[in-house]
C-alpha cells in the first residue's frame, strides 16, 4: 500500500493507494476546513470534476478526476447542503435540507438561483421544513424532484419553477433517495417505511413493501436495460429489483461479518453491480474491514432469483469504521464513493 500526500488549489488531499484484481482503489481526505467531521454526503459527476455534500460543514467540495481539491464552495451557514445533481443544461443543483431551499450554483460556487420547497399549509402559521434530503432529476432532465424527509412527502419542481408535494400513504416514512425510472415516473426508498415508492408522470402515488421487514432501503438506480430499479437495504443486507409493475425480487449480499450492513449501489460498464458494505458503527463487535461487493452481470440473467452461482468479488478499502454513503460511475467507466465518517473521497480504478 503506497502512501502518497498532494497539495491541490484550496486543500491539501492525502492519497491511500491499493491494489487488488478488481483494480487500483484510492482515497482522497477532502480535509474540509473547519472543526465540523464526520458528514460527507452525496456526490455527482460530470466529465471533469466530482462534487461532494459536507452537510455539517456546509460547504459544497469539488474535484478533478485525479483527485485534486480544487475548492470548497461555502454554503449559508446551517443551511446543511445535501442532495446534489446536474440537470440537462449541466447546471448545478443542491438540496439546503436545513433551509428548505434547492439552489442552483454557478461554476464559482455562489448561488445564483434559490426555490423555496418549504410546505405553506393551510391555516399554518409558519411555512413547514420538508427536509429536502434526497434530489433526482426527472426523466425530462429538467424537473427536479427531492424527498420530503421530515414530512414524508415527495416534491417536485417543474421547469417553470412552482412547486408541488405529493404525500406519501405510510406516516414516518423517511423518504431519502430518488431516481427517474423508465416508466417516465420517479422512484425512491422510504428508510422507515421499508418500500419503494413511485410517482407517475401524472402525480399518482404508489408505494410497494420490501418483503424483507425493517429493511431500512437505501438507494435506488435504473437497471442498464431499463426494465427495472435496483435497489439496496441497509439492514436487510440485501439488494433487490423491482419491475415497473412492483414485483420485487431479493438478493441476499454476500457480507463478511453478521454486523455488516449496506450502503449504496452502483452499475459499471459493463452492468455488474457494485455494492458497498461496511461495519455498523452501532454494533460495532467484532471489528471487520469495510469493503465493496462487485456482483457479476450475470444476476441480470433470465429466471436469476439469488446470488447461487453468480461470481462475487470482494474488496476491501483502505479505511475502517468508514460509513460509506454514495456510490457513482464517472464518464471514463471508474467508479467514485463517498465516507461519510472518515470524510473521504474514494476511486475505484478499472479503466485506465
Amino acid at each position: 500500500m503506497d502512501m502518497n500526500t498532494h497539495s491541490h488549489g484550496n486543500g491539501t488531499a492525502t492519497a491511500t493507494t491499493g491494489t487488488s484484481t478488481l483494480g487500483i482503489i484510492t482515497e482522497y481526505s477532502l480535509n474540509w476546513p473547519g472543526s465540523i467531521k464526520g458528514s460527507t454526503h452525496e456526490l455527482v459527476i460530470n466529465d471533469k470534476f466530482i462534487f461532494v455534500t459536507g452537510q455539517n460543514m456546509h460547504q459544497v467540495a469539488k474535484f478533478d478526476y485525479s483527485g485534486n481539491v480544487l475548492a470548497y464552495y461555502n454554503m449559508p451557514e446551517g443551511s446543511g447542503p445535501h442532495g446534489i445533481l446536474f440537470d440537462k443544461q449541466g447546471r448545478l443543483w443542491v438540496s439546503l435540507e436545513f433551509f428548505g431551499l434547492v439552489v442552483r450554483l454557478d461554476d464559482s460556487g455562489n448561488i445564483v438561483e434559490e426555490i423555496d420547497v418549504r410546505i405553506f399549509a393551510k391555516g399554518a402559521k409558519t411555512p413547514i421544513n420538508s427536509a429536502p434530503h434526497g434530489i433526482g432529476l426527472d426523466a425530462n432532465g429538467e424537473t427536479i424532484w427531492f424527498t420530503g424527509k421530515r414530512t414524508s412527502t415527495i416534491g417536485r419542481i417543474n421547469p417553470d419553477k412552482s412547486v408541488e408535494h405529493f404525500q406519501l400513504n405510510t406516516l414516518a416514512a423517511l423518504p431519502i433517495y430518488l431516481s427517474a425510472g423508465p416508466d417516465g415516473g420517479i422512484w425512491g426508498t422510504e428508510l422507515y417505511g421499508s418500500s419503494i415508492l413511485n410517482i407517475s408522470k401524472q402525480g399518482v402515488v404508489k408505494e410497494y413493501t420490501i418483503p424483507t421487514a425493517n429493511s431500512r432501503p437505501i438507494a435506488v438506480i435504473p437497471d442498464p436495460s431499463g426494465n427495472y430499479m435496483w435497489f439496496s437495504e441497509e439492514a436487510g443486507v440485501k439488494i433487490g429489483k423491482i419491475d415497473m409493475a412492483g414485483n420485487i425480487t431479493e438478493y441476499a449480499v454476500p457480507a463478511l461479518q453478521k454486523n455488516d450492513i449496506v450502503a449504496s449501489l452502483s452499475f459499471d460498464r459493463e452492468n455488474n453491480i457494485w455494492v458497498q458494505v461496511y461495519v455498523d458503527l452501532n454494533n460495532p463487535v467484532p471489528a471487520g474491514n469495510d469493503y465493496i461487493i462487485k456482483i457479476d452481470k450475470a444476476i441480470h440473467n433470465e429466471g436469476v432469483t439469488s446470488l447461487s452461482g453468480i461470481p462475487c468479488t470482494t474488496h476491501t478499502i483502505p479505511s475502517k469504521n468508514s460509513m460509506m454513503h454514495r456510490i457513482r460511475m464517472d464518464y471514463d467507466g471508474n467508479l467514485w464513493f463517498t465516507e461519510m465518517m472518515t470524510d473521504k473521497l474514494g476511486k475505484i480504478t478499472l479503466n485506465k
